[in-house]
């Protein structure tokens, strides 16, 4: 069973930055998609970053160009910068991972993803963020 165990959230005012890690126990030498989620108050969880097994990034339109996804094979950490955070980005942060995605199919997850449909079979726990304007 794999393990995801995020770290990082906070709080920080409007303009500001946070990095987030997930530490993950994946060892697939199949496709897989390892990526983040957020979930903020009364709305679905959605997709914001993924990367698949060859290290290929998706990002969500509401993140490119702010946020940057970034891949350790030797710490087996997922860390997410996030730069220019607004308020809008407050959400409960999760990793998570779909174990059997074959390469070129992870960025779905991170422009087409709401709460349902696709194969998500890990999940972190969570870290907040918390953005005041």
């Amino acid at each position: 069973q794999v393990q995801l165990v995020e770290s990082g959230g906070g709080s920080v005012q409007s303009g500001g930055s946070l990095r987030l890690s997930c530490v993950s126990s994946l060892q697939t030498r199949g496709g897989y998609c390892l990526g983040w989620f957020r979930q903020a108050p009364g709305k679905e969880r959605e997709g914001v970053a993924v990367m698949d097994i060859n290290g290929s990034p998706a990002y969500a339109d509401s993140v490119k160009g702010r946020f940057t996804v970034s891949r350790d094979n030797a710490k087996n950490t997922l860390d997410l910068q996030m730069n220019a955070l607004s308020p809008e980005d407050t959400a409960m942060y999760y990793c998570a991972a779909d174990l059997s995605a074959p390469p070129g199919t992870c960025a779905w997850y991170a422009t087409n993803y709401y709460g349902t449909g696709g194969n998500l079979g890990a999940w972190g726990q969570g870290t907040q963020v918390t953005v005041s304007s």
